[in-house]
């Protein structure tokens, strides 16, 4: 089964297990994200359904993999014989997804129920986390050295 769905003003045809590479979406690392915006719903061997805009009840579900940025966009400007020269850089914040599955009916995946009940199982501090840390002894001044002493000058003889 496939979608294609809609986020940040683009259109993706997507899979279950694909990774794909989005404009940013609000999440953490390991979050479950529903991409509501499903334009059309298709399987292998049947007519696929297209939505007036959107399929009804149509959900996508996702796993945030990592938040990023983009390789850089430099953008130069000028202007022949006016000494007008400016650059300046883009870097484009992105969200890599794993899709997790492709629901027509909008139903939750079985993962993301899962995801959500794993925070119970984060890790216990230690006792190096709960231990109160030693303070760095506080340094000395160093002792100033002499100063050096500047050889005699010359002195000029009449001849």
């Amino acid at each position: 089964m496939f979608a294609v769905i809609q986020t940040g003003g683009k259109q993706y045809r997507v899979a279950k297990d694909d990774k794909i590479v989005v404009e940013k979406l609000a999440g953490d690392a390991g979050a479950v994200v529903e991409l509501g915006n499903v334009l059309m719903i298709g399987e292998e061997g049947k007519e696929p359904t297209i939505g007036a805009p959107v399929v009804e009840n149509a959900a996508v579900f996702a796993e945030v993999i990592e938040q990023g940025k983009a390789d850089k966009v430099l953008i130069f400007k000028k202007k022949r014989r006016q000494n007008y020269r400016r650059t300046k850089g883009h870097r484009q914040e992105q969200t890599v997804l794993k899709i997790v599955e492709v629901s027509p009916t909008g139903s939750k995946p079985k993962a993301a129920a899962k995801a959500k009940a794993d925070p119970a199982k984060e890790k216990a501090p230690t006792k190096a986390d709960t231990a109160p840390k030693k303070q760095a002894a506080a340094k000395k001044p160093a002792a100033k050295k002499p100063a050096a002493k500047k050889a005699p000058t010359k002195k000029k003889t009449k001849e």
